[in-house]
């Protein structure tokens, strides 16, 4: 990944309502959940909802796909995993160990 990129997906990160709906489709798995729904859970009106899933879509890191008048968002664990690599891979002078998930926390991504 190149630093522009990384730059995209945090850019797309940087605001409370979109951290806040990554989680939760983090959460939701490979499925993903309606904008709708999401919005419902978040408290958050629709149309504000649907900003911020846009702006996570441009950045690659959730997906959108239609179905009917609805549109599922789920997110694109590969482009999740290049993140985190990306920022942790030079971690502490190549002593990557400092760096390592908590095993409960490593687990828990999904690798799908």
């Amino acid at each position: 990944m190149k630093d522009k990129d990384a730059v995209n997906k945090l850019s797309a990160l940087a605001h409370e309502d979109r951290v806040a709906a990554f989680r939760l489709l983090v959460k939701a798995g490979p499925e993903g959940l309606p904008s709708g729904e999401i919005a419902s859970v978040l408290e958050i009106a629709p149309t504000r909802m649907s900003f911020h899933l846009s702006a996570l879509e441009r950045s690659g890191l959730v997906r959108a796909r239609r179905n009917g008048r609805h549109v599922h968002y789920a997110v694109n664990y590969e482009d999740m995993r290049r993140l985190l690599v990306f920022l942790t891979e030079d971690c502490c002078g190549s002593a990557p160990e400092i760096c390592r998930l908590p095993a409960p926390l490593s687990q828990a991504i999904p690798t799908c």
